[in-house]
């Protein structure tokens, strides 16, 4: 009885390090921090673009100057808007597309709090091939004086903001 108690522990910590994200603050001073979010996932990664233009089906609502992630949108070719717009017109520009390659993106991303502080906020997406499918990957580069101590609030969002894209990504909803 005790073996097969550990053997269904074993196998269910298996699955749930699966679909867990590695997502971590990977460098951190007082100016500066870098935040990485992986995981391997059986995807097309042709899908990776349309995920990402989606956005307001995945954001979280909750960070959003509108209150509905709806009113996000990507214009995924280079200096498109990342982009909040209001329902009075209103808009807001959260990063723009810097380049687009077949195996990433790159985007400056002052997103939030960062607007203005960030002398250098950039969000890479990559998807690189792994064992059974591929590793897609958040990489967001944040310099600014002071921004350090920014680093593990900007984390929480981000690394939700991951989760929910690979959800999408993987499901088709969040």
């Amino acid at each position: 009885m005790m073996k097969s108690v550990w053997g269904a522990l074993a196998a269910l910590a298996v699955l749930a390090s699966a679909s867990t994200a590695a997502a971590e603050v990977v460098a951190r001073t007082a100016d500066s921090f870098t935040l990485r979010y992986e995981v391997g996932a059986e995807i097309d990664p042709s899908d990776i673009p349309g995920a990402l233009v989606d956005v307001g089906r995945w954001w979280d609502s909750d960070h959003t100057y509108s209150g509905d992630a709806a009113n996000i949108t990507v214009d995924l070719t280079p200096g498109g808007c990342w982009c909040e717009k209001l329902a009075d017109g209103t808009q807001f520009e959260h990063g723009r597309v810097v380049s687009i390659a077949p195996d990433r993106i790159v985007f400056d991303a002052p997103f939030g709090p960062l607007k203005g502080k960030a002398t250098k906020a950039v969000l890479t997406v990559t998807w690189p091939p792994a064992n059974a499918g591929w590793t897609p990957t958040w990489e967001m580069v944040v310099e600014g004086p002071g921004l350090g101590a920014m680093a593990d609030g900007v984390d929480g969002v981000m690394g939700a903001g991951f989760q929910r894209w690979l959800r999408y990504l993987e499901r088709g909803d969040v």
